[in-house]
């Protein structure tokens, strides 16, 4: 069963291994892998910690992470682990993230990654902007991605009685 806590420091190389493996596949749907930086190089510049960070453990092993800055109105970070695509993790994961953002939510997602598009749109995010420039965490590549916009309590009352 997939639990969520506070992200702790000893989590750390979970996440890190979870955002490697899974930005790797982020990119090659979008613009390409040779854009790869670790969580390592990048996690400070890209201000990580400067919200609030969740971690999902299935029987001990954390699995997923998501993150929301500290204006609490933009989802930063959501990944999860390659191994466990396809469970449920992401979702519950951009749940707890929206249960705690403020009124209206923000993502966004590099064009491409339709796997993530998709989770956003069925949790109710619309597209309100298209971007291009320069690549959030390397910008020595360009990038086209979008901006979504989700309203929390539209959000929630689309779950209905399940809020996991």
């Amino acid at each position: 069963m997939i639990q969520l806590r506070k992200y702790q420091p000893k989590d750390w190389d979970a996440i890190a291994t979870i955002h490697d493996r899974a930005r790797i596949d982020e990119l090659k749907a979008s613009v390409g892998v040779e854009a790869f930086l670790s969580l390592a190089a990048t996690a400070e510049d890209e201000e990580l910690f400067a919200g609030e960070v969740w971690v999902a453990q299935d029987n001990n092993l954390v699995v997923g992470f998501v993150a929301i800055d500290s204006e609490m109105t933009w989802i930063t970070w959501l990944y999860v682990l390659p191994d466990c695509y396809r469970q449920g993790i992401g979702r519950k994961l951009l749940r707890h993230a929206i249960s705690n953002c403020k009124s209206t939510v923000y993502v966004s997602v590099l064009s491409g990654n339709d796997a993530a598009l998709n989770l956003y749109q069925s949790e109710g995010f619309k597209i309100v902007e298209t971007k291009t420039g320069k690549l959030s965490g390397n910008e020595s590549f360009s990038a086209t991605g979008y901006v979504l916009q989700c309203d929390r309590q539209k959000s929630q009352i689309a779950w209905g009685a399940d809020k996991s």
